[in-house]
């Protein structure tokens, strides 16, 4: 006979075999997932059975997919660099301010004096003109250093704007700068400047009036108009008497735009002695070009082919009446004249 339990007790169950089963298959489908997982973190990261065997980074717990959305695909090459951009550090150097300016002047030979003064190891070149003493002083120091090339402590910086000889505020704002710096003025006789200057203005300008119409407010009676810029800049003396009142004479160094075309080696060689640096630029690096009427760079900075100046250098002077030029002689000797006393130096432009 069959026993009975207890009153009020109610008999005991065994598990039933439906549940044991859907434990194994929950344990079974976790381990299921967490290797398909193992084997997909390690598929990605190493490339796949083919892929070259490399350390990944680890995948453990909840910060194993941080950790693999951090870390570079292993057997995946690292991403070049952007297209012109040297390997390792920045290029050496610093932008400092300019410790030489060549100020002037205008049609003189500037253009020239920085081609040739830039051939010289410890001479660094701005090869625009930044006009900041006359145009862009407004736009403050650290706008004009960032113009600048980059220099080694061992280098000078040059730059030059032809316009800062007649900008009456030049001369104070460059002392503001920097009371050292060393300034240099390409001169030339100022009737053959003013020829030239007229020779590159009607070329963009055609139907500007003549020379001789510009030149004179009375030609009767001699009067030169000295508000044509052509004929104001000329006038040497007095444009160098804003500049000494903040610079001394053994700042200024004067070339002569005539010697430079005649001997350009002996020229730049002062210029070398002027910014205190050895003469390397000398006969071997020149040659004279008969077609543009002025000496050629043998080897320039940048390369290592002959270089002249530009197309615009050298052109055709236009034909000017000579009696039109001896009026012009004579209105600028007194202005000569007292250029040579002040700096010392006789151009014999007479």
């Amino acid at each position: 006979m069959a026993r009975r339990a207890p009153s009020g007790r109610a008999p005991a169950v065994a598990p039933a075999p439906s549940r044991r089963l859907a434990g194994r298959v929950l344990v079974l489908f976790t381990l299921s997932l967490s290797c398909s997982y193992l084997c997909y973190s390690l598929l990605c990261c190493c490339g796949g059975p083919a892929a070259p065997r490399a350390r990944c980074a680890p995948a453990r717990a909840a910060a194993a997919k941080k950790l693999l959305q951090q870390s570079r695909p292993c057997g995946r090459p690292a991403p070049a660099p952007p297209a012109g951009s040297a390997p390792g550090p920045a290029r050496p150097g610093t932008k400092r301010l300019p410790r030489a300016i060549v100020v002037g002047v205008k049609k003189g030979g500037t253009r020239a004096v920085l081609e040739f003064i830039r051939v010289h190891p410890e001479v660094r070149a701005l090869g625009t003109e930044p006009h900041f003493f006359d145009r862009n002083y407004h736009r403050g120091l650290e706008w004009y250093r960032s113009l600048m090339p980059r220099t080694l402590d061992s280098q000078i910086t040059v730059e030059k704007t032809p316009s800062y000889f007649v900008t009456k505020e030049a001369p104070r704002r460059i002392f503001n700068m920097s009371r050292d710096t060393k300034l240099i003025v390409v001169v030339r006789n100022p009737v053959t400047r003013a020829i030239s200057d007229y020779t590159q203005t009607l070329s963009k300008k055609p139907d500007i009036p003549t020379f001789e119409g510009l030149t004179f407010r009375n030609r009767s009676l001699g009067l030169v108009d000295t508000s044509w810029n052509a004929i104001r800049i000329g006038m040497y003396a007095v444009h160098l008497q804003s500049w000494l009142q903040y610079f001394p004479l053994s700042q200024i160094h004067f070339v002569s735009g005539e010697k430079l075309i005649t001997d350009p080696a002996g020229e730049m060689g002062k210029v070398q002695d002027f910014l205190g640096i050895k003469r390397v630029i000398t006969d071997k690096h020149f040659y004279f070009n008969k077609t543009k009427g002025f000496p050629c760079l043998k080897k320039s900075e940048s390369s290592s082919l002959p270089r002249c100046l530009g197309k615009s250098k050298g052109r055709t002077h236009v034909q000017i009446d000579p009696e039109v030029i001896e009026q012009l002689r004579d209105f600028y000797r007194p202005y000569n004249i007292k250029f040579y006393e002040t700096v010392g130096q006789d151009f014999r432009w007479e």
